[in-house]
Parts: C-alpha cells; structure tokens; sequence
C-alpha cells in the first residue's frame, strides 16, 4: 500500500499498557534476525530526531488532545519519511513499536477527537503506508489508573484505559484482515510461541515471495 514500491514489510505492535509489549518486541527482532532477515526496529513516536524531541514533550508536558495528536502525527510523517519507506524499498522487516492505530485508541476513543479526521490524517502522514500484519496485545482490565505509571500516559484515569481497551476492540473488529490479536494467558515463553507461530505461517512466507 502507498505509492512506494514495497519489497519489505512492515510490521506494528500495538496494546494497552502493562502487556510486555516491549519484552515480546525484542524477541521477534531477534528471531527474525536469526531468520537471516534484515529487520529495523522504531519507536513511536521517537527513533529520529524530530520524533525523540517530540516524544519528550508528549511524554511529559500536559496538552490539549487536538494538540497531542498532532504531535503524533507530526513524529510519524517524519518517521515515515525519513526510515520506514527507505526500509521498505530495501527490502527489509520495520518492526514498529505503535503506529497508525494508536492513535485512533488514544487520541481518538481515549480523547475523543473524531475518528474520522484521524483515519484521514494517518493516511497523508503515513504516505498511505499501512501495516502488512499488526500484532495486538490488549490487556484484560484497564492498566494506568494506580498512578504509579512513568509518563503521563500510563497514569491517566481508569475510565480512559478502560476506553483504550475498547478502542482497540474497535479496530482489530475493523480491520480483520491485518490485525492478529495475541491470547496473553500463560508465561511470556507461551504468549512468544503464539507470536512465533504467525510469524511462521504469515510473515516469512510473505517475505519469501517479495524477494
């Protein structure tokens, strides 16, 4: 999808707070790799330095929603442009810690500002690059309302996790076709062998054919 001409892949993980996200991230980069692929690995928003300046002030700064989620989208058109498309055209696996659709959790049910705004800035931010496969982690209650979290995200309200959840619920009923929801029960060796079974059947075959 998008104008480029796509030999890699792109694949996001997106979820709610407290899910191991960024554990699980970690060992699919790393299986991957083993694999014999190329994979690069971003951060959103962050991971150039517009982004990571941006991230700073997201993470940390109270702001008005409309104003978050412009900053949002402003760390991910730079993201896109200056990495993503230039992996993509390489050939390899960008592996991206959220994307398109945390924005429409948080911003959008979490804050919310209008989900249909929102799809259509994610489509002229993103060059109308999409995910080839995403990777949904939701947890089974609303995280971050103890605040003890690290940023201002995690120590929001339980009533606004509690809507972030249900926007993801949203999304990954919206968009079938590319999202795969990870069962979270058990030890993180068993939530790992759920993810590598998709990456098996769905991501490497894929790649395979593009080469």
């Amino acid at each position: 999808m998008g104008d480029i001409e796509r030999k890699g892949y792109l694949l996001t993980v997106e979820g709610t707070e407290g899910t191991g996200k960024t554990t699980l991230i970690r060992r699919i980069k790393h299986y991957l790799e083993r694999k014999g692929f190329l994979v690069s690995f971003y951060r959103e928003p962050g991971s150039t330095p517009a982004g990571e300046r941006i991230r700073r002030i997201l993470l940390k700064i109270p702001l008005s929603p409309l104003t978050e989620a412009l900053l949002y989208l402003a760390a991910r058109h730079e993201l896109v442009s200056k990495r993503i498309e230039k992996d993509l055209r390489e050939g390899k696996i960008v592996l991206v810690d959220r994307f398109m659709d945390s924005t429409l959790a948080y911003q959008g049910y979490g804050r919310g500002l209008d989900l249909e705004w929102l799809e259509e800035m994610n489509h002229l931010v993103t060059r109308e690059i999409e995910p080839d496969l995403t990777l949904l982690l939701i947890s089974s209650s609303p995280l971050g309302f103890k605040k003890v979290g690290k940023d201002k995200i995690e120590r929001e309200s339980y009533e606004f996790h509690r809507k972030v959840r249900e926007g993801y619920e949203e999304i990954e009923r919206k968009y079938r076709h590319r999202i795969r929801r990870i069962k979270l029960e058990g030890d993180r060796e068993e939530v790992f062998l759920r993810v590598k079974e998709i990456l098996d059947k769905e991501v490497i075959p894929c790649l395979r054919e593009r080469s």
